[in-house]
């Protein structure tokens, strides 16, 4: 039968490539004692650019018992970041390439039973040019930062080499309230000398553990070789995984049996539902409309990095369920098999995507790597149904334009058909792809990464935007894959406005924004950039190194910013009263506004122990000009929701002035952009006179800065008004984008003087 055995503990790490580490004369015992999940990029991984990158070692003794000879053994890594190279004793036993999936290494033949063996594990977190991703807005953490397992089965047994799968795949062929028909997909593996004769077995049982299905068949496996075998099998009157409502976990126990021997068997949850989405009415699940009010989400922590256990992804999936999400982006890659379980169970409807991210490779154009990726995703997550949406890409486009990028994401999209049909593909389109663009048919669905309010326009331009394509592709469900802006807690300001990082601009963003998107019914799901801060080593923005600030809770899961608290009172039924503003607690002048977010139908404000009056509202509840005292003002809140008292309570002191430390540090300074550019002075006594004509046939800020690059002349002009900007790390994920659109992320400082320089010298230049 079938044995898993832990290995996380017990190893030993050194930070550098020690090229001899491989061998077993090699000496270890000054490397650090380490237990995996584990990465060496913990700390430096959210602190800015400079973190280490490079090929480290991990080295570990392992026996296996002298009576598991016979056996065949397996080494399973569920995770390793990115490219890692894996020896026993001193035998290079295989390489994988991709940081995010599972992988396996057969080492029955090379294994010495009874004795010692060394195992010895090469990872390198450097940015290879056929790995992906290659660039994109989040730390890639170097390291084992999953759990790293020994599988020991029969000499017949379910095929742990297929991709990384279980071997088994419960195919949903039709499922409905009366009937859910399933055929189940084996891939068996004979891997002794002689015949064998099986029979398969599969028992299903509701969850209450009652018998709801079973089928059997016979099969005969030639010596040394593996089948895929089909078997079909039916549930009547199936209950119906229903998302957050009921979802209801089956358990199909798939075995082999030879006489009245068990030789394998495997217990896989899964659930059986039916969904679609509708160009009009958006999602639609078991035949009943479904809001997914979505968040997306990174599996980093504060001093942890990707090397959580399950204790935090626990965590998160308690403070997603608490904010009342339907439905979670699980970006940019594939995440623990402990989370996609979490998932399923609490009925959370999942988008699960591969690194297919901002900048494609430039040497390797067949997109080995992710296509890869994405068949390890399926084949490994096959069976949740929480997942129903495969995302091919995110942001391909902002590493510029080209046929190859294009085919790519086609032929990605057709491989993951192929491999299940059952679900729906999708994309996450960059903010300047055009409403017309092939992109928006290349995939069963299409998502936009959109930040009006952020980085381009106000947050009002949403609604404009999203009717405008919607009449322009009827046809097409549209969902809005990333929204958001950044919110630093420690900055605030009676008068909130763009890019000053704000807690207060960040909650009225969101207030906003969830407005035009909460009465537009034809929009299949909503994501939210970010439910939690990230690492991001590439940013350097609000006086915050190395974080993507834009999360609706902090990077260490303490703090729960104003914004959570307006989605809750949208999506949860959990009634509550929040007063905002917690944290602004020096408010200058002899008056402030209290903002209240509550769920309940009314809310009573009291000041000082004197009650002022009660308002009520649809979760956003405003009580202006209340009146503050010299000193400690006491503002509480309560309401009273079928005989319940919910309560809230703040304190603010009246101040004479604004306190200092309230503002960011680079409230004017374009945000993001700011960290591309070291922009020279302006030569004021430059003349600005003269016309130019911007025509297809000569360059100007119309283009992209990869064009603008490659061309000597044009390049000096931008390296001239720009600096010389091509070593930052951040530069490649505008590289694609017009300088136009560049220009209107950080008007600040792209001014309409500097705009008119560049043209008046770019158009000069003939194409």
């Amino acid at each position: 039968m079938r044995k898993t055995i832990n290995i996380n503990k017990g190893w030993r790490f050194i930070r550098k490539d020690e090229e001899r580490a491989a061998k077993a004369g090699h000496l270890d015992g000054h490397w650090e004692k380490v237990s995996v999940p584990h990465t060496w990029n913990a700390i430096d991984g959210a602190n800015g650019f400079d973190f280490y990158k490079g090929a480290c070692w991990y080295r570990k003794e392992l026996s296996i018992d002298r009576s598991e000879q016979g056996n065949r053994v397996f080494l399973e890594f569920n995770g390793s970041n990115s490219v890692t190279d894996v020896y026993l004793n001193a035998e290079h036993l295989g390489q994988h390439r991709g940081g995010y999936s599972t992988f396996r290494f057969d080492i029955t033949d090379k294994v010495r039973f009874g004795e010692r063996n060394l195992l010895a594990v090469k990872v390198d977190n450097t940015v290879f040019d056929d790995v992906y991703p290659q660039v994109a807005d989040f730390t890639f953490y170097g390291g084992i930062y999953r759990d790293v397992n020994l599988v020991i089965t029969g000499s017949t047994h379910f095929d742990l080499m297929d991709h990384g799968s279980k071997g088994i795949y419960i195919v949903q062929e039709a499922v409905s309230e009366e009937k859910a028909a399933l055929s189940i997909r084996a891939r068996l593996v004979n891997d002794s000398a002689d015949d064998s004769k099986v029979r398969l077995w599969a028992d299903i049982f509701d969850a209450d553990g009652n018998a709801a299905a079973y089928s059997a068949r016979e099969v005969l496996l030639p010596a040394g070789e593996a089948r895929v075998v089909e078997m079909p099998v039916s549930i009547e009157e199936p209950v119906l995984w229903n998302g957050i409502k009921n979802p209801h976990m089956y358990e199909a126990r798939i075995s082999l049996t030879s006489f009245n021997d068990t030789v394998d068997e495997i217990a896989i949850p899964f659930g059986v539902r039916y969904f679609e989405v509708d160009p009009e009415k958006g999602f639609i699940l078991n035949g009943q409309p479904l809001r997914l009010n979505g968040v997306s989400r990174h599996q980093d922590r504060k001093d942890m990095g990707w090397a959580i256990t399950r204790k935090e992804h626990d965590q998160d999936m308690e403070l997603i369920k608490e904010v009342g999400a339907t439905s979670i982006r699980l970006a940019h890659y594939q995440h623990d098999q402990y989370f996609y379980d979490l998932c399923d169970r609490e009925g959370m409807v999942v988008w699960a995507e591969i690194p297919f991210i901002s900048v494609m490779s430039k040497t390797e154009l067949e997109g080995t790597n992710p296509k890869q990726q994405m068949v390890e995703l399926i084949r490994q997550n096959f069976n949740h149904p929480s997942i129903m949406f495969w995302g091919v890409q995110n942001e391909i486009q902002i590493g510029g334009d080209s046929p190859d990028t294009r085919r790519l994401v086609r032929e990605l999209n057709e491989l993951t058909k192929r491999e299940d049909p059952t679900r729906l593909t999708t994309l996450a389109n960059v903010l300047f792809v055009p409403n017309e663009d092939e992109y928006n048919f290349m995939t069963d669905i299409v998502g936009y990464n959109k930040y009006y309010g952020w980085y381009v326009g106000k947050s009002e331009d949403f609604g404009p935007w999203m009717d405008a394509f919607h009449s322009t592709n009827p046809g097409r469900g549209l969902c809005i894959s990333e929204y958001g802006a950044e919110g630093i807690i420690q900055y605030h300001s009676d008068e909130p406005k763009v890019k000053d990082y704000t807690e207060e601009y960040h909650a009225l963003y969101h207030e906003t924004v969830w407005k035009q998107f909460e009465a537009r019914r034809y929009l299949w799901a909503t994501y939210v950039w970010n439910m939690f801060d990230f690492g991001a080593n590439i940013r350097d923005e609000g006086g915050v190194r190395g974080r993507n600030n834009k999360g609706l809770i902090t990077y260490d899961r303490k703090i729960k910013k104003d914004a959570f608290y307006m989605y809750k009172a949208h999506w949860s039924d959990e009634k509550f009263v929040h007063i905002t503003g917690k944290r602004y607690v020096d408010r200058p002048g002899d008056s402030m506004a209290v903002k209240v977010y509550s769920n309940c139908s009314e809310v009573t404000l009291f000041a000082n122990g004197r009650e002022l009056g009660t308002k009520k509202g649809d979760r956003v509840f405003l009580f202006e000009g209340v009146e503050l005292i010299e000193g400690t003002n006491d503002i509480r809140v309560e309401a009273k929701e079928e005989g319940t008292v919910f309560r809230d309570r703040a304190m603010f002191a009246r101040v004479s002035e604004s306190n200092p430390s309230y503002r960011a540090p680079e409230a004017e300074s374009g945000g993001i952009v700011s960290n591309w550019f070291k922009m020279p002075e302006l030569d004021d006594s430059a003349e600005d006179d003269g016309d130019f004509q911007i025509t297809d046939d000569v360059y100007s800020t119309r283009c992209t800065f990869s064009a603008l690059v490659e061309n000597p002349e044009t390049r000096s002009i931008l390296i001239k008004y720009l600096g010389d900007f091509t070593d930052n790390p951040g530069i490649a994920m505008a590289m694609g984008m017009p300088v136009d659109v560049v220009a209107e992320m950080g008007e600040e400082i792209f001014t309409e003087k500097l705009m008119k320089r560049l043209n008046k010298e770019l158009t000069r230049i003939k194409k």
